[in-house]
Formats: C-alpha cells, sequence, structure tokens
C-alpha cells in the first residue's frame, strides 16, 4: 500500500508538473538579468530616481552609462553591446536606425531649450542679442557631441543668428550639465541649456526666447539591435514611458510629458481583426509577443460579428477591419484608422474550372451551387452584394446561392469538399489552396476591391504598445507575407514602414 501511495503520489507531482510547464511554455517572461542603458546626461537626475524605484518593485539591476548623446551613440557602434538607448533628442535615434543600431522607439517626454542665468539674472539678460555684448560670458555645449548644441545650432542656423553666437562662445562643454555647473560656479553668466535640467539647479532660472520657442528636443528610449534580451529591455523601457511610472518622475523633474500606457508588468492587448487578415498577420503578432514579453489576445471573426460585439460593449485596443465601411461603423471607438493593405473579391472554383465560369454573369447558370459571404455578418458578403448591385446580376444570381458564411475560409472549404460549384471570396482566401482551386478576377467593378484600416482604440490604456505592434505589421518581412498572402500593401509613408 505505501509503495502503491508513493507511486501514485509521485505521478501526480509529474502530472501537475507537465501541465505548469504546458501553461507556461507559450507565456512570455523576462530573465530578470540587468538591463545596460545608455543615457543623456540630461536625463541623469529623473533616470537615478527612476532606476531607484524599478530596482526596488522588481529587485532587477539596470546599469547606466551617462555621458553626450553623440558619444554614447558611438559606443554604442563600436561595442555592439547594451539593451537600450535614451539620448536627448531623438535625432540619435534616427541617425542610430539608419545605422541599423535602434530597433523601436518609446516616446517619453519634451525639454525646450532656453537661456540659463543665476537667480535674480544679475546681467539682464533677456535675448538673444544680450548674449553678445562683451560683458557676458557664454558657455554652450557642443554641438558635435551634446544634443541641445545640436539643436540650438541647428535652430538658429535656418534663421541666421549662429555665427554670431559662435564667435560670441567663450567656451564649448562635453554636456548641459557642465554648462549649467559653470553658471552655477560663477565660471559663466550665461548659457542655452534644456528647461528640464535646472530642476536640480535650485540658484539658477531660465529666460525663455522666441528664437528658441521651436527648439525643443523629444525624448525617447530606443531598443538595441543587437540586444539579446529584448523582453528585459522593454520591460524597462515601458516602465520609462508608463504613465503612472515613469513619466511621474518625468513630470517632477520639469519635463513636459504627455499620454504614456499605464503600466503592466505583463500587458494584454486585445486586437479584434477581420478573419482574412489572420494568415497575414498572426506570426508577426506572435513573434511581437516574444519580443516584446506581452500577451496579445488577438479575435478572428467576420468583421459584422466583431462590430455587433463592439458595439455589444467589447472594446479592444486595436481593430484591424476587412474593409473601410466596417471601421466606419465604429467610428466613434477608433478615430484615426490607417488604410493598410487591399484584397480584391474573385470568383473561386474547381480546378480547371469545370463549369466554365469567366464572369459574374456565369454565375446565374441554372442548377450551380454558389456560396457567398454574410452580407451582415462580413465585410465579405457586403461587398459582394454591393458587387452584384453594381454588376447588375444581383437579382439572377442570389436564387443560386446555397451558402452564406460569416468568413471566406468556410466557403474554401465547401469549395474542396464539392459542396459547391463556385464561391465569391478574397483573392487572400485562394492563397493556401491553388493546387485545388483557380480564382477568376471580376472585371470593371470597382467596389470589388476592399480597403482594410488599422485604428487603435482612443480608450486605450496601451496605445503606445498597440502602435510599436503596428510598426511591426508594417515591417519589411510582414509586408512579404502580405504579399504572399493576396494582399495588396497601401503606401503608408515613412513613419511606420521605417523599420
Amino acid at each position: 500500500m505505501n509503495r502503491t501511495y508513493i507511486l501514485m503520489a509521485g505521478s501526480l507531482v509529474a502530472l501537475i508538473g507537465i501541465v505548469l510547464l504546458l501553461g507556461d511554455r507559450d507565456k512570455p517572461s523576462t530573465s530578470g538579468r540587468a538591463v545596460m542603458l545608455y543615457c543623456a546626461a540630461s536625463n541623469r537626475a529623473v533616470m537615478e530616481s527612476i532606476r531607484e524605484e524599478y530596482e526596488q518593485e522588481f529587485e532587477r539591476s539596470v546599469d547606466i552609462q551617462y555621458g553626450p548623446s553623440q558619444t554614447l551613440l558611438s559606443s554604442i557602434e563600436v561595442a555592439k553591446q547594451g539593451d537600450l538607448y535614451l539620448p536627448a533628442d531623438d535625432s540619435y535615434l534616427k541617425l542610430g536606425k539608419e545605422k541599423g543600431l535602434i530597433a523601436e522607439e518609446i516616446p517619453i517626454a519634451k525639454m525646450q531649450a532656453v537661456i540659463a542665468v543665476p537667480k535674480g539674472n544679475p546681467k539682464s539678460i533677456q535675448s538673444l542679442d544680450d548674449l553678445l555684448r562683451e560683458d557676458v560670458r557664454v558657455v554652450l555645449a557642443s554641438p558635435d557631441s551634446a544634443a541641445i548644441g545640436k539643436v540650438v545650432r541647428e535652430s538658429l542656423s535656418e534663421v541666421g543668428r549662429w555665427d554670431s553666437l559662435d564667435k560670441a562662445t567663450k567656451a564649448y562643454r562635453g554636456t548641459v550639465n557642465e554648462v549649467a555647473n559653470d553658471i552655477k560656479i560663477g565660471a559663466a553668466d550665461a548659457g542655452i541649456v534644456y528647461d528640464a535640467v535646472l530642476h536640480t539647479y535650485p540658484d539658477l532660472t531660465f529666460v525663455e526666447i522666441p528664437e528658441l520657442a521651436a527648439t525643443a528636443s523629444q525624448i525617447s528610449v530606443g531598443v538595441i539591435a543587437s540586444t539579446q534580451h529584448s523582453a528585459d529591455a522593454l520591460h524597462f523601457a515601458r516602465y520609462i514611458s508608463s504613465a503612472d511610472r515613469g513619466l511621474q518622475h518625468y513630470a517632477d523633474h520639469g519635463f513636459r510629458v504627455s499620454g504614456g500606457d499605464n503600466w503592466a508588468d505583463q500587458p494584454e492587448l486585445s486586437v479584434f481583426a477581420g478573419s482574412m487578415l489572420r494568415p497575414a498577420i498572426e506570426d508577426t503578432i506572435a513573434a511581437f509577443e516574444k519580443r516584446e514579453g506581452v500577451k496579445v489576445n488577438r479575435v478572428y471573426n467576420g468583421c459584422g460579428i466583431l462590430v455587433a460585439q463592439m458595439k455589444a460593449g467589447q472594446h479592444p485596443d486595436a481593430y484591424f477591419a476587412c474593409d473601410s465601411e466596417f471601421m466606419n461603423q465604429v467610428h466613434d471607438l477608433f478615430p484615426e484608422p490607417v488604410p493598410v493593405s487591399q484584397n480584391e473579391l474573385v470568383i473561386l472554383v474547381q480546378k480547371g474550372n469545370p463549369k466554365g465560369i469567366a464572369s459574374l454573369r456565369d454565375l446565374a447558370k441554372v442548377g450551380l451551387r454558389v456560396g457567398i459571404g454574410h452580407e451582415k455578418q462580413c465585410a465579405m458578403g457586403w461587398i459582394t452584394q454591393n458587387t452584384f448591385r453594381e454588376g447588375g446580376v444581383q437579382q439572377e444570381i442570389m436564387p443560386n446561392v446555397t451558402v452564406q458564411t460569416p468568413t471566406g475560409d468556410m466557403l474554401v472549404n465547401q469549395l474542396q469538399t464539392g459542396s459547391l460549384d463556385a464561391a465569391v471570396a478574397y483573392l487572400s482566401n485562394a492563397a493556401g489552396a491553388s493546387e485545388f482551386l483557380d480564382a477568376i478576377r471580376i472585371q470593371g467593378i470597382e467596389c470589388s476591391v476592399a480597403t482594410q484600416p488599422w485604428a487603435v482604440a482612443k480608450e486605450s490604456p496601451y496605445p503606445n504598445l498597440a502602435s510599436r505592434l503596428f510598426q511591426q505589421i508594417c515591417s519589411t518581412e510582414s509586408q512579404d507575407i502580405f504579399a504572399a498572402e493576396g494582399f495588396r500593401w497601401q503606401n503608408l509613408g515613412n513613419d511606420v514602414t521605417d523599420e
């Protein structure tokens, strides 16, 4: 009895272990290793407060190297090490992307360029011209290494004021903090810094001038492309950029913040998508989950059914519709859709086209069994009826329609089993069944082409995360998948296709 009991108990423990292992097998996770961040010196004070809170909350270490933005980028290029890069201006991230050093980026905050002076402004500096006076000692951050120097040189060069300021400058420093330190100890009377930097300099104040009004730097954190630990890197990056974590610290330190995702150790993103899009996006979403260490709950169905679910109160973070009409029906939830791809209706028939079908009108042949999408349940059905009407064949074809389904895949299955002679479906539905089916194009009817838009819900707690997923959907690799599945890609512009 004891031996039997022990064997049963051991088997039970093993079974529980297997169940837990299988349950966690696909769960994205982080390794808990130390994250290495290259961070601009201008962000040192705020980043130290974020690091302290993060390490206490998760018992994970963050190693940070501070310095001028250009110097840090050069270090990344040479060393090929590290996980994250946070420069003082996102132009360095763009440069890093061009060099293949930076993958995705996450927006954080903004800093404004201002003139820093001692408290009380003893030299009465009120304008750019005052910096050119002989009795004013001016120091600036180097335009060749520091972000503030770079953006100031660019903006003042545009208005023809840089050369005179350059000549009046007594010295250049490596970082914006060094400029503030010179003014603090009296080694300089004024300098141009970021307003947020002065949060830790109570003895200094700043003057805003018109020439620098448009000179603000967007701060974003980028994931280094060579990192072997993207989930760890993005865990900390999401923490930095979360509205209820890192952004609170940025606001407290005088940075200008807006937006930001809610914090979650492992966010769960909800995506509704038309069924026809599944083969085009499923692999991309799975790869995104693994890289980010997050969960994406996707629901694929006919868009009519998805719209009904959303109107009944189910609100996903993002919606990828089969056609613009079914995005328009929930415009109040998704106010800024972006057209992504196009798909066209075709007539699908058995291989070799034994029924001799050449056009829509042929679907009205006596005794033909035709399948179409359900008008109320999916975009495909709605567009099919419009196409029939525009082609002037709706009355003739509908008596032959024996099946109306919410998805094109169901029509393909019935064609393969021989229960249908023809079906009107998307070209993408035929992509995986070319050895069994032929596709006949529908000529001369514009409404037979569907446009697939993507949008993020205005109430989503994870707009940045959803946007990064969209960037992956728009990647070159993803576009190749769309093309292989029979979709035509829309030209979205460089803002989302430069990954």
